[in-house]
């Protein structure tokens, strides 16, 4: 078994203990191994058999148990008794069609049926009419929904990280490209493909319909499929003759309204070639939201972030030491690292104090002597009160290399006040970057009334940079704000607010995000070397 074989069983075993109500700490548990899995340099089944899989950040005695089982029988039993128990394609269809788990298996039992197939044909023939619960106008919209022929969505959008997951993993295992709103690196993502290159369509929809993250086959026909997770999330494949492979991959990539622009599509085997067809300049996904013509700037390129400068540790709510995310962060090439922990306002975590600030610069110190020439720059992430001020006193932040100011309470503020409260942080003498400006969580709780026009102006004369935060649920500043931002003049900074050593990776969601802004080295503070970054609006 290779690793992604592996992380894929992983993933359905999660999965499943979620639709059987496990404890949800188990289940995230198995998905961020199933991620560590995937992304190890190693073949993990040899890690397993040696008794070394433990070494893997996240392995525990109880998933070690599960992946020796899984390498030495070739499966886990009680996947399979959950998979025979939850009928997990027809919970996914029924996700899909808008039905909750529970509800999904109970309609199941009641017609007798245990495949989508069979459930398609049960409402066919107008039994679902006997379903308890079911009356005329639920039974009309579940013959709609299954009957559908529209592009297919979820109910929902997927966080970026969990679209990438999921559409990387089924990629990798066909051999195929992601496209769609993930290859857009859209923040939320309701259009998720993927496009094989393939002389016979037939062998592709096959191993397609085989793979543990696709439950149900909703839709197929000649070189197209779309099928659904157990969670009820659609993934559309494109099995594109080898000849059409470019114009099929950009037309499952780009907007709706990008490729209107374009077509008709000549036929290439590449992108490129379509592009040169076309007479235009090859374009970054991430930019194909609206038609241009124009030449496409030179990008931020994650190789060019020169350091982190948002990150936490057990000192406030993070999971690890200042040295031990000083090394993370030294070992994927940065040159720095800033240390951001809470203030106390924060209010639902931990926050350092002035003294413990200052105590805090003693293990940072401790650190820096260790892990010299890399430097940890001390920071805090200081919260906005609601009157403007800020959460410690002028001479504790006078201290420090880098002070991020944010609101957390008060979101739901009016405009004016909010704008206004921003606008008086901006202007303390210490302050060098705003976080998460926008404090939205993506499908959780909408943006707020920040006037980012007036932010703009304020930030631009008081040389403030504004963070995009690469936290999967934040990514904020958004990339059409970023966008904004740079046309305003300001410079933006890409950072994860990593509250763990992995959290760290998150630099690539922040890095896309900002492309997505059009953001090219020199627009992004943190591709500077160390002395300008201290030196960036230092008092005086």
């Amino acid at each position: 078994m290779d690793n992604p074989q592996i992380a894929d069983r992983l993933e359905a075993f999660a999965s499943l203990l979620e639709l059987a109500d496990a404890n949800p700490y188990t289940t995230r548990a198995y998905r961020r191994a199933a991620e560590t899995i995937r992304a190890a340099p190693v073949p993990v089944a040899e890690l397993v058999r040696n008794g070394r899989v433990r070494e893997l950040r996240g392995i525990g005695p109880g998933i070690e148990g599960r992946l020796r089982e899984l390498v030495e029988t070739g499966d886990i039993a009680e996947l399979a008794e959950l998979e025979r128990e939850l009928a997990p394609g027809l919970i996914g269809l029924g996700r899909y069609l808008g039905l909750g788990a529970r509800r999904s298996i109970e309609i199941a039992r009641a017609l007798g049926v245990q495949t989508p197939d069979e459930l398609r044909q049960a409402a066919a023939a107008g039994r679902l009419r006997n379903v308890p619960g079911i009356g005329p106008k639920t039974e009309a919209r579940l013959l709609e929904a299954l009957a559908r022929e529209a592009e297919p969505r979820p109910q929902r959008g997927l966080l970026l990280n969990r679209a990438w997951e999921l559409v990387g993993g089924i990629a990798h295992a066909l051999g195929g490209d992601v496209a769609g709103d993930v290859r857009r690196w859209r923040d939320s993502c309701e259009l998720l493909a993927v496009v094989c290159a393939a002389g016979d369509p037939a062998p592709v929809l096959a191993r397609f319909s085989e793979l543990p993250q696709i439950v149900a086959v909703i839709e197929a026909s000649g070189r197209r499929a779309v099928g659904v997770t157990v969670e009820g999330v659609p993934v559309e494949l494109v099995a594109a003759e080898h000849e059409r492979f470019g114009a099929e991959l950009l037309r499952a990539t780009g907007s709706p309204p990008y490729v209107d622009a374009l077509e008709p599509l000549p036929d290439a085997p590449d992108e490129q070639g379509v592009y040169r067809a076309l007479g235009l300049s090859w374009s970054p996904p991430e930019l194909r939201e609206e038609p241009f013509r124009t030449d496409p700037p030179a990008l931020l390129e994650l190789p060019a972030i020169r350091g982190d400068l948002h990150c936490h540790t057990t000192w406030s709510d993070g999971r690890a030491s200042v040295e031990e995310m000083g090394r993370a962060a030294r070992e994927r090439g940065y040159e720095y690292v800033a240390i951001c922990d809470h203030t106390p306002a924060v209010g639902a975590v931990r926050g350092l104090t002035a003294r413990d600030v200052r105590r805090q610069a003693q293990e940072i110190a401790a650190a820096n002597e260790a892990l010299a020439p890399f430097r940890i720059l001390r920071g805090i992430e200081c919260d906005i009160l609601p009157d403007g001020r800020l959460d410690l006193p002028d001479d504790a932040l006078a201290e420090l290399d880098w002070v991020q100011a944010s609101v957390h309470g008060g979101q739901r503020m009016p405009r004016r006040e909010l704008t206004k409260r921003v606008e008086h942080a901006l202007r303390n003498p210490y302050v060098r970057c705003l976080s998460h400006p926008k404090g939205r969580l993506i499908n959780r709780r909408a943006e707020n009334a920040l006037d980012l026009e007036r932010v703009f102006e304020v930030a631009l004369e008081e040389g403030v940079a504004l963070e995009v935060n690469g936290l999967p649920d934040r990514l904020d500043l958004s990339g059409g704000h970023v966008r904004e931002a740079l046309r305003a003049g300001v410079k933006i900074v890409c950072s994860t607010d990593a509250h763990s050593v992995r959290g760290l990776g998150n630099m690539e969601l922040s890095v896309h995000t900002a492309r997505r802004g059009w953001a090219t080295p020199t627009d992004v503070l943190n591709t500077r070397p160390l002395p300008e970054i201290l030196g960036w609006r230092r008092p005086g």
